[in-house]
C-alpha cells in the first residue's frame, strides 16, 4: 500500500513524502519499502487520478492495468494475461498500442429491473462500442478501469489521469486525449474480462449520471477538446465526439430544449390566437404536426436508449433472445427508467457548461434494499425532474384549455402523448424503482418527515439532509460562483415566466377583451399590491406573534374584509368574473417562482436585507407546495390495494421481493419495541 507521509524538518518546514509499504508476518508489523520526495503537499482522497498518479511511481514492468475498487478479477482470466500483453508487440495501424482495452462482465444485474437497465447500457457501451471504435474506427479514447496501459509511454507524458479536481473530473476520458493528442494509439481486444459491480438504486445510479454529466460539461469547456477538433477529422470527430464524449450529452441536451421550445411555442401560439388562425379547422394539417413531432420524440426519448442494449444482447445470446430481453425490459419500464435518466444528464450537464463547477460525487456501491424516504429523493430531483415536470405538465393543461384543438381530443392526446410520458416519468420514476414506494405507512411517514424538514428551524450549522434552508443554499451555490455572462444567462431563462403573465392575463375576464399593454402593467401593480401584503403579515407575525395574538388576529381579519370589498368593487364596476380568481392564480404563481429564481442570482446584494428574508420565506412555501404537488398522486396509488405488491413482483426479483418482506417485518418489529 502506498500513502502520503508528512515530515516537520528541524526548521519547522514540512516535507512530503510518497510511501510505499507492506506488512511483514514474519516481523508482525508494517515495513517501508520506498519513499519518494514530493515537491510539495499533494490531496490524496477518493478520486482516483491524484491515487494512480501518487502509486504510478512504484509500479514495475512495461505495462500496468488499473482494476477498479468495485471490480472482481478471476483466476482463469489471469492465465489468459500473457496472450493479452503479446498485443503490445504488434502494430494496429501504423503504431504499437499504448491502451489496450478489455471488457468488462457485469454481475449486478440480475438484482432488479434497475440494476439489469444499467448493466444493459453499461455492457453495451464497454463491449459493443468499443469495438466498433477501435476497429474499424480506430478512435476509441474512452478507457474502462481494467483497461492496460504503457507504463513507460505514460510516465513520460504526465501519468495515467490528469489530476486536476474540476475540470479533468473524468480523469478516464482525458486519459484517452493525452493518448490520442501525444501520438499513442488505443484498441480493444477481448482476451479476458474482469467483473464490475455496478450501481443498484436509482440514488446511486443518479448520482453517477449527474458526476459523468458535469465531467462532460467541463470537457465541453476544456482545451483538449479544442485541440482535438482542430486535428480530427471529420468522420473520426462524429465517430469519437458523438458516442464516448460531449457529443451525445450535446445531443440530449438539445432534444429536452427542444421540448421547452415545442411546448413553450404550442402555448404563445394558442393564447395569442394565431394558431386558431393559421391552421383554422384543418384537421388535416394538425394530424400531419403531430406525426411528425410524435415520431421524433418517441425515438429520442426511453426507447431510443434501450436499442443498443438490443444490438449488444443479439451479439451475445442472439436475436431472438435480444428480442425477448427487450419486451421484457418493456414491460419492467425501461422507457420510464432511461428517460428519467435522460433528465439528469441534461441538468448537470447545461448547469455545468453555464456555471462550471463540476466535483467528484461519491456513489457508493451497497446493495440496496431500503427504503429512501421522500425528502430524501426530493433533496435529489427537486430541481433535475419534479418542477421542470411540474413546469411541463402546467403547460400542457393551460394549452388543452385555452387551444380550439383541444376539442379535437384525439388531435391533443396525439400531440402531447410524448410530453405526458416525459412529465409521469419525471414524477413517478423515483417512486416506481424505489423498495416500497407505494407503502400507505411509509408514504404518511415520509410526508411527516418532508414537513419536519421544511420546517426545521435549528442551527445555521445544520446539514442539507436536516434543514430545507441548508439545502435551499447549497442548491443556489453555483450561482455565486459563475460568471457575469452565467448570471445574465440566469436572468434570460427565467424571464419566461414573465410571458407566460403575458399570455395569461388577456384572457381574464375583467381585462374586457382589451390588447392593451397596461392590462399587463396592471397585473404587475397586483403582484406587487399582493407581496407587500406579505410583508406587512411576516412583519406583524414577527413583531406581535409571540406576545399579543390579537394583533395577528385582527390584521388577518382586516385582510380579508378587505378582499371580500375588493371582489365586490370589481363585480360592480368591472367585467370581473370569479373564475378570474384561478385563472389569475394560475399567471401568478409562475412568476412569483420566476422573482425568487432571479432574486438568488442576486443573493451578495439581498443577502443583508429584509427583503431578502421574504424571499427565503415565500421560497419555502413554494418548495412546500411543489412536494405537495409530487405527492399527491403517490399518496392516491399507495392508497390504492395491491399497487404496492404488483410494483414490487414486477420490478424486482425474486430473491431480492423476498429480502425486501424480511426487511419490512425487521423494522416494524424494531419500531412495536420502541414504541
Amino acid at each position: 500500500m502506498a500513502y502520503v507521509d508528512q515530515v516537520s524538518t528541524e526548521s519547522d518546514e514540512k516535507e512530503y513524502y510518497s510511501v510505499l509499504f507492506k506488512y511483514d508476518w514474519q516481523l508482525q508489523r508494517e515495513v517501508e519499502i520506498y519513499r519518494i520526495k514530493l515537491p510539495g503537499p499533494m490531496s490524496i482522497g477518493e478520486g482516483k487520478p491524484e491515487n494512480q498518479n501518487h502509486d504510478i511511481v512504484f509500479t514495475r514492468g512495461d505495462a500496468v492495468q488499473t482494476i477498479d475498487m468495485n471490480q472482481d478479477n478471476y483466476f482463469e482470466e489471469a492465465l489468459k494475461i500473457r496472450n493479452l500483453l503479446e498485443e503490445f508487440k504488434h502494430h494496429h495501424g501504423i503504431h504499437r498500442p499504448t491502451m489496450l482495452g478489455v471488457r468488462e462482465h457485469i454481475f449486478s444485474g440480475s438484482v432488479s429491473s434497475v440494476a439489469w437497465f444499467m448493466s444493459a447500457q453499461e455492457t453495451s457501451f464497454v463491449t459493443l462500442f468499443q469495438r466498433l471504435f477501435a476497429n474499424p474506427l480506430k478512435i476509441r479514447m474512452h478507457y474502462g478501469h481494467p483497461d492496460v496501459f504503457d507504463r513507460l509511454w505514460f510516465m513520460t507524458r504526465g501519468g495515467l489521469s490528469k489530476a486536476s479536481k474540476v475540470i479533468n473530473i473524468s480523469e478516464d476520458i482525458f486519459a484517452g486525449f493525452n493518448c490520442t493528442l501525444r501520438g499513442g494509439s488505443a484498441t480493444h481486444h477481448e482476451y479476458i474480462q474482469v467483473g464490475k459491480g455496478r450501481d443498484l438504486g436509482l440514488n446511486q445510479i443518479s448520482t453517477f449520471e449527474a458526476k459523468i454529466a458535469c465531467g462532460s460539461g467541463e470537457q465541453f469547456l476544456s482545451r483538449d477538446v479544442y485541440r482535438l477538433g482542430q486535428r480530427l477529422d471529420f468522420f473520426r470527430m462524429l465517430s469519437s465526439f458523438f458516442h464516448t464524449t460531449i457529443g451525445y450529452f450535446f445531443n440530449t441536451t438539445v432534444i429536452v430544449l427542444s421540448v421547452y421550445g415545442f411546448l413553450w411555442g404550442q402555448l404563445y401560439l394558442a393564447l395569442s390566437g394565431v394558431e386558431n388562425s393559421v391552421l383554422g379547422n384543418d384537421t388535416n394539417s394538425k394530424k400531419a404536426l403531430s406525426a411528425v413531432i410524435n415520431q421524433e420524440l418517441i425515438i429520442q426519448f426511453g426507447l431510443f436508449m434501450t436499442l443498443p442494449a438490443v444490438l449488444e444482447s443479439s451479439v451475445e445470446s442472439g436475436f431472438l433472445e435480444a428480442i425477448w430481453e427487450f419486451l421484457v425490459m418493456q414491460l419492467q419500464l425501461s422507457t420510464v427508467f432511461y428517460t428519467f435518466s435522460m433528465g439528469t444528464r441534461v441538468h448537470f450537464f447545461g448547469r455545468t457548461v453555464l456555471h462550471g463547477g463540476a466535483k467528484y460525487r461519491q456513489t457508493g456501491r451497497n446493495f440496496v434494499v431500503q427504503h429512501t424516504s421522500f425528502a430524501e429523493n426530493y433533496r435529489l430531483y427537486a430541481r433535475s425532474h419534479f418542477i421542470k415536470a411540474i413546469e411541463f405538465g402546467l403547460i400542457l393543461m393551460v394549452y388543452a384549455t385555452y387551444t380550439p384543438s383541444a376539442k379535437l381530443t384525439f388531435f391533443y392526446i396525439d400531440m402531447s402523448l410524448t410530453c405526458w410520458l416525459l412529465v409521469l416519468s419525471w414524477i413517478f420514476a423515483p417512486f416506481l424503482f424505489n423498495p416500497s414506494g407505494f407503502d400507505w405507512l411509509k408514504t404518511v411517514d415520509d410526508f411527516d418527515d418532508f414537513m419536519n424538514w421544511i420546517w426545521y428551524r435549528g442551527s445555521i450549522f445544520a446539514k442539507a439532509t436536516e434543514s430545507w434552508e441548508s439545502w435551499w443554499y447549497e442548491e443556489q451555490h453555483h450561482l455565486l460562483r459563475t460568471s457575469l455572462w452565467g448570471k445574465l444567462l440566469e436572468i434570460i431563462l427565467n424571464l419566461r415566466f414573465f410571458f407566460f403573465q403575458y399570455g395569461i392575463v388577456y384572457h381574464l375576464g375583467i381585462s374586457g377583451q382589451s390588447g392593451s399593454v397596461f392590462v399587463y402593467l396592471w397585473s404587475w401593480i397586483f403582484i406587487f399590491a399582493a407581496f407587500g401584503i406579505y410583508l406587512t403579515m411576516s412583519y406583524v407575525r414577527d413583531t406581535y406573534g409571540a406576545k399579543k395574538h390579537i394583533y395577528v388576529r385582527l390584521a388577518k381579519f382586516l385582510l380579508m374584509i378587505l378582499g371580500i370589498l375588493l371582489v365586490i368593487a370589481l363585480r360592480q364596476f368591472t367585467a370581473f368574473k370569479y373564475v378570474d380568481v384561478f385563472t389569475s392564480l394560475l399567471a401568478l404563481v409562475p412568476t412569483g417562482w420566476g422573482l425568487i429564481s432571479i432574486a438568488q442570482v442576486f443573493r451578495p446584494l439581498l443577502r443583508h436585507t429584509r427583503l431578502w428574508d421574504s424571499v427565503v420565506s415565500l421560497a419555502r412555501y413554494y418548495e412546500m407546495m411543489f412536494g405537495v404537488i409530487v405527492m399527491g398522486p403517490v399518496a392516491v396509488l399507495s392508497w390504492m390495494p395491491g399497487f404496492q405488491s404488483m410494483q414490487t413482483r414486477i420490478l424486482f426479483n425474486d430473491a431480492f421481493s423476498k429480502g425486501l418482506q424480511m426487511f419490512k417485518i425487521i423494522t416494524q418489529k424494531v419500531h412495536q419495541k420502541d414504541v
